[in-house]
C-alpha cells in the first residue's frame, strides 16, 4: 500500500495543516474520533440555536492568519465589539477594567489595602529578591496579595482545581507576561477616559473577528474543501501506532483500517500518543507522560425565551463559592447564533474527569445552574426553553510544578522520530489560543512541503503579553 501523510485530530491545528496541504495539492488522510470537525473550537447546532464549545474570538500577532481565515470565510467574517465582565462579591466589573467603576465598587478602604499590598510585595520580590517559585508567587509579586486574591488567584484555582502554590509560574509568564498592577492601573484609567492605545495588552483590544455562524464555521468550511480530494475519516481514532528505526510506520484505527505512514501529524493528547506506541516507549517516558494532567469541563447550553439577557459575550465568576466558572451569551457574538426573539447561555464548569461534577446528571447540573443564576438576578427558570448537556476531557493542560521536567523528557523522545510532527494544545501540552494552534498547523504543513522541520514549539512564546494582537481593520 502507498504510504500516506496522515493527520490525526481535526481541531484547529489539524484542520489548518490539512488546509495548507490542500492548497499545495498534497494529498493526505485526516482522522478524528468525533463526528464533527473543530475540536474544542467546534460549533453545535440545536434547532435554530448555535453555540461554540466555549467562547472563542479570533486575534493574532500573525497577519498571515487573518488572510488565511478571511479566504476561507469570505463575507462571513465579522467584527464584534467586545464586552466582558467579571462578577465578584455581588458586583459586576468591566474587563478591560474601568477605573471609576472599579473604585466605586471596591471602595477607598479596599483600594488602599490593594495598593499597600502591592508596594509591600514589590519590596519583598524586587528589593529583597524573594524568589518566584509558583504561580501564586508571580501574581503576588506583580499585583500584591489582595488584588491577586480578588480575581486572579481565586479564578485560577477554580480552573485548575488546585492551590496556586502548586502551579508553575510559567503559566503566568505565558499568559499574562507584561501585565502588572501598574499596567492594569494605567489601562483602567485609559479605558475609563475612552483613550485608545494599540500598545496596551491584547485583551484590552475592544474588537475582535468572529465567523457569523460560530467559530466552528472555519473548520466546517475547510472540511467542505478538503474532502473533495482527500480522505476524511470521522468517528474513528488510532488504537495502535507502530514504529521502527525512529520512524512511524503504520497506524491502526479503531475501525480496523491500517494506514501506512509517510509523514504523521498528530494533535491528540501527547500522553495518549505515547501510550499508543508499539514497541512501547521506555518506562521513564511512559511514566513522564502519565504524570501530565489535563483539566476537563462539563457544559450546559440553555436556550432562553428572551431577546437578550446581557450585553456581554462572556462573564467570569472568579469566586470559589460560586460553582459556575464562566457563561457566554452566544447571540452577543453574532445575531445568527439564536432566533431574533430568543437568546441562549453557554455555561461552563471546570472539573477533573471522574469527579462529582463530571459524573453529575444533566438535571442536577441544571438545578445548580438555575439556582445560582436566579440568585444573582441573571435568569429566571420560567424563561428557560430547553437545556443541553455535554462534556469534554483534555481541555486544559495543567502546568503543575513538575510539568516542564516531564514534558521535556517526552519531547526529547518524540523529536527523535524523523517523520512525526506533534501540534496543538493537547498535542504539545501547551495552553495555546486558537490562533496559535492554527499557526502550528500551518507550520506543520510547511515542514512537509519544504521537507524541513520548522519550530512549532516557539509558537506563542513571544516575550510579551500572551494575548496581544492586531486590532481589526476598519
Amino acid at each position: 500500500m502507498k504510504k500516506k501523510i496522515l493527520i490525526i485530530g481535526a481541531g484547529p491545528a489539524g484542520m489548518a495543516c490539512a488546509m495548507e496541504l490542500f492548497r499545495k495539492g498534497i494529498s493526505f488522510t485526516l482522522v478524528d474520533k468525533d463526528k464533527q470537525v473543530g475540536g474544542l473550537s467546534k460549533t453545535y447546532k440545536f434547532g435554530k440555536f448555535r453555540t461554540d464549545n466555549g467562547p472563542h474570538r479570533f486575534f493574532s500577532k500573525n497577519k498571515y492568519l487573518y488572510g488565511f481565515i478571511e479566504d476561507i470565510l469570505q463575507e462571513d467574517w465579522i467584527v464584534v465589539n467586545r464586552s466582558t465582565r467579571q462578577f465578584i462579591d455581588g458586583k459586576y466589573y468591566d474587563y478591560p477594567i474601568n477605573a471609576i467603576q472599579a473604585f466605586k465598587n471596591i471602595g477607598i478602604k479596599k483600594a488602599l489595602i490593594m495598593f499597600l499590598d502591592y508596594v509591600s510585595a514589590a519590596i519583598q520580590y524586587r528589593v529583597f529578591g524573594k524568589k518566584i517559585r509558583s504561580f501564586e508567587d508571580y501574581i503576588v509579586a506583580n499585583f500584591g496579595r489582595t488584588l491577586g486574591e480578588f480575581n486572579m488567584l481565586n479564578y485560577t484555582e477554580k480552573i485548575w482545581g488546585m492551590s496556586c502554590k502548586l502551579l508553575h509560574p510559567e503559566w503566568a509568564r505565558q499568559r499574562i507576561k507584561g501585565l502588572s498592577f501598574r499596567s492594569a492601573l494605567i489601562g483602567a484609567v485609559r479605558n475609563s477616559l475612552s483613550l485608545k492605545n494599540l500598545n496596551t495588552p491584547k485583551t484590552m483590544i475592544d474588537q475582535f473577528y468572529y465567523p457569523s455562524h460560530g467559530t466552528g464555521q472555519i473548520y466546517e468550511k475547510i472540511k467542505e474543501k478538503i474532502e473533495k480530494k482527500n480522505e476524511v475519516l470521522l468517528n474513528d481514532y488510532p488504537i495502535h501506532i507502530s514504529h521502527t528505526k525512529k520512524r512511524i510506520s503504520t497506524v491502526l484505527l479503531n475501525s480496523g483500517k491500517e494506514i501506512p505512514v509517510h509523514r504523521l501529524v498528530s494533535s491528540i493528547p501527547i500522553g495518549l500518543f505515547i501510550n499508543l506506541l508499539d514497541p512501547p516507549a521506555p518506562e521513564k517516558i511512559i511514566a513522564a507522560a502519565n504524570k501530565l494532567k489535563f483539566r476537563s469541563q462539563v457544559y450546559l447550553f440553555v436556550t432562553i425565551n428572551k431577546k437578550r439577557l446581557t450585553k456581554d459575550q462572556w462573564i467570569y465568576f472568579p469566586s470559589l463559592g460560586f460553582p459556575i466558572g464562566r457563561i457566554s451569551e452566544m447571540k452577543n457574538f453574532s445575531d445568527k447564533m439564536a432566533p431574533p426573539d430568543k437568546t441562549s447561555l453557554f455555561v461552563e464548569f471546570f472539573c477533573w474527569e471522574g469527579d462529582d461534577i463530571w459524573k453529575m446528571s444533566k438535571g442536577r447540573l441544571f438545578e445548580i445552574t438555575i439556582k445560582n443564576l436566579e440568585k444573582i438576578g441573571l435568569l429566571k427558570r420560567s424563561n428557560v426553553i430547553n437545556y443541553y448537556y455535554f462534556k469534554k476531557e483534555y481541555v486544559y493542560p495543567v502546568y503543575d510544578l513538575q510539568y516542564k521536567k516531564n514534558l521535556k523528557v517526552i519531547q526529547n523522545y518524540l523529536d527523535e522520530f524523523s517523520n512525526l510532527i506533534y501540534i496543538g494544545r493537547p498535542g504539545r501540552f501547551k495552553y495555546t489560543n486558537q490562533d496559535h494552534s492554527l499557526e502550528m498547523g500551518i507550520l506543520a504543513a510547511r515542514s512537509i512541503i519544504t521537507k524541513k522541520r520548522l519550530n512549532v514549539e516557539n509558537v506563542g512564546a513571544e516575550k510579551e503579553y500572551f494575548e496581544k494582537g492586531y486590532a481589526p481593520k476598519n
